[in-house]
């Protein structure tokens, strides 16, 4: 049988060490930067340097880029084995920034090595390696359904050996604080496909031409998705990322696994609401007995537990085709991380839901991290595609697989059962 969720021994060593970097290290790091207990938030330099030395930390114990080859200075983990790193990183709001795992610099180092050219990997791929830059990725717009690309507005035309590009792109993470940016316009007017109008660009900030119109206010307050106003920005066509007209490509390239780290992190979230929602039932004594004896409580944690234990099947199920697809690229695994990606995105909101229940009025407070992570994870529902989107393609792939084969297998995972 191929099937096993085992760990080798120097992989569950890898994930204690990250375990235990995170618990002694980066969280109490991280008590500290926010002003949790008695202490004032760390503001300025000093922050700063904490954060540095937070890195400088990680590196030092080999806990630097798991996705990333050993050549780019990375662990060279395969998403299997990225999972387990992401889902022990996530316990803490810094965790990933401090293992250089994070979004969008995560994605965007995927999209480099696969599309960037020796000198664009050069420029901008090896600095984000090293953790000395930052990056974003500028796709989405207020004026069109950020779920659809091919609506994208932001066109650009060649000008000799420049392209020119105009347009509106908002809710831009990281741009306030990226030395560059991945833009995607319109290069193509009248394309054969739809899918084949838009391009890459790479984008040095700042830039004439690039305006940040302001920081989106958010339910979690104004951390750097930007809105950004695009006028006659003047680019050299060896600014290009991929070929002309493989925007679309190139952006879906860089989404599927994106979506799939996305729910290794949320993973982390929830077994951390699920952690406390039991430990808070043991604690807490009403009505003649704790709440872990009292029956509807019960229901909500045997609810989380499971789909918990959804949620982490089909991320290693997932990952373990994404993984494959790296030696046949016959191997789809679209189907399988949106199907993810919607469920646990969801099951992230009722579990931390749950937790707050559990605590009361405490957990509606912001002395536990719940409210925290609660206004954060209301975003999971339609970052990266919405749950609408992600349901009609779940939907669209069932139907046609019926069609083609009779059966609907291989829109559900097409497992050996």
């Amino acid at each position: 049988m191929a099937i096993d969720f085992t760990l080798t021994p120097e992989l569950e060593e890898i994930r204690d060490r990250v375990r235990a970097f995170i618990a002694d290290v980066v969280k109490p790091a991280e008590a500290e930067i926010e002003g949790h207990g008695d202490h004032e938030p760390l503001t300025g330099k000093d922050r700063f340097r904490k954060l540095v030395g937070l890195r400088k930390l990680a590196k030092a114990d080999g806990l630097w880029l798991p996705h990333m080859p050993e050549e780019w200075g990375g662990m060279g983990l395969g998403h299997v084995e990225l999972a387990m790193v992401q889902a022990e990183a996530a316990k803490s709001y810094y965790g990933p920034w401090v293992l250089n795992c994070q979004a969008p610099d995560e994605g965007n180092m995927h999209t480099l090595l696969h599309w960037g050219t020796e000198e664009q990997k050069e420029t901008y791929l090896k600095p984000l390696c090293e953790g000395t830059v930052w990056s974003c990725f500028a796709m989405t717009e207020p004026e069109v359904a950020g779920s659809d690309p091919t609506l994208i507005r932001t066109n650009a035309y060649e000008d000799g050996e420049e392209w020119v590009l105009n347009g509106h792109k908002w809710f831009i993470s990281n741009a306030h604080r990226a030395n560059f940016a991945i833009v995607i316009a319109r290069t193509e007017d009248d394309p054969d496909l739809p899918q084949a109008a838009n391009t890459a660009f790479l984008v040095d900030l700042p830039a004439e031409g690039w305006n940040e119109v302001r920081q989106i206010e958010t339910m979690h307050g104004s951390t750097g998705h930007s809105e950004i106003l695009i006028e006659d920005l003047r680019l050299h066509e060896s600014q290009m990322l991929g070929g002309r007209g493989q925007g679309h490509l190139l952006g879906q390239y860089r989404l599927g696994p994106a979506r799939l780290a996305h729910c290794m992190r949320w993973i982390a979230q929830a077994e951390t609401a699920l952690d406390m929602m039991v430990e808070r039932s043991l604690d807490r004594y009403s009505h003649g007995s704790v709440l872990a004896e009292k029956q509807g409580v019960q229901w909500m944690i045997a609810d989380s537990a499971m789909e918990l234990y959804q949620a982490k099947l089909m991320v290693l199920h997932a990952a373990s085709k994404i993984d494959a697809a790296q030696t046949d690229p016959s191997i789809e695994f679209t189907s399988e991380v949106s199907m993810a990606k919607h469920f646990i995105a969801n099951s992230l909101n009722r579990i931390i839901d749950r937790a707050i229940q559990v605590h009361g009025a405490l957990g509606y407070s912001t002395d536990t991290p719940l409210a925290h992570m609660y206004q954060h994870a209301r975003w999971a529902r339609f970052a990266d595609g919405a749950d609408e989107i992600h349901q009609m393609r779940i939907a669209q792939r069932a139907i046609a697989a019926f069609k083609d084969h009779g059966t609907t297998k291989p829109a559900t995972g097409d497992l050996p059962i």
